[in-house]
């Protein structure tokens, strides 16, 4: 699994649906800044949050860690 794949995926999805990363945050539950580590490649989601990640993204799961 390629972090940065994976964060540049998560980014593009979510402005795709025209969230800032203060909203998804918010969504999650989490800091904007954990998001925003994510969609620089330096940290992964924690797998307690990837369900509702990839439904907030409208992905499934398996997209979600492959990146594409």
């Amino acid at each position: 699994m390629n972090q940065e794949k994976v964060g540049a995926f998560i980014a593009s999805r979510r402005k795709l649906h025209k969230l800032t990363q203060e909203q998804l945050a918010s969504k999650l539950g989490i800091s904007d800044r954990a998001v925003s580590k994510w969609e620089r490649g330096l940290n992964m989601p924690d797998a307690s949050l990837m369900l509702e990640l990839a439904n907030i993204l409208d992905i499934t799961v398996n997209e979600l860690l492959s990146g594409k």
